[in-house]
Parts: structure tokens; sequence; C-alpha cells
């Protein structure tokens, strides 16, 4: 099986964070308040995408917006998840995603 590649694309997901963010009606400072964050640098800076927010942030964005982590991040369009099938086998049937 070839290996599969996947690029997080920083600046759409920046501006998706943002428009998710904006579209709950939520400001940097409720971000700011529910990350535990002393100021909102790193927010300004996931939204810019000039940085991505762990793997922990990602989950608590996920969870404030009510959306899947899929729903956040933007990875390269030639990378399509429907009908990849994996050669591992679970309880006796191949893994499809």
């Amino acid at each position: 099986m070839k290996p599969i590649y996947i690029s997080i694309r920083s600046v759409e997901t920046g501006r998706r964070i943002k428009e998710l963010i904006a579209g709950k009606g939520y400001t940097v400072k409720d971000v700011q308040g529910a990350m535990g964050f002393e100021n909102p640098q790193a927010i300004y800076k996931w939204m810019s995408g000039k940085s991505m927010p762990s793997l922990d942030n990602i989950i608590i964005l996920s969870k404030m917006l009510n959306t899947e982590i899929e729903n956040i991040l933007v990875l390269d369009e030639d990378v399509a998840f429907s009908g990849i099938i994996l050669n591992y086998r679970f309880n006796d049937r191949p893994v499809v995603f």
C-alpha cells in the first residue's frame, strides 16, 4: 500500500477558524477565556494562519464550536478519504474511511 500524505493548509484553516468563531457569535475574547489563555495572540495567529492550534486546542475548539475536527481543518484538496481502504483488519473486516 502506498503511504498517504496529508498537508494541513494553515491559512485556509485560519480563515475557517475565524468564520466558525464568528458564525457562533463568539469573540476572540470568548475563545481566549475557554482556552484559559492570558492573552489572545495565539488565537490571532491561528486565524491568520501563522500558527496552528495544538491537538488539545483543536479538540476544545471543536467542542466549543459544536463541530467535528474535520470541519475545522482544511486539508490538501488532492487527498480524498472516501473510498480509501486500509489493509488493516479489525474483527476480520477491512477498515474503510
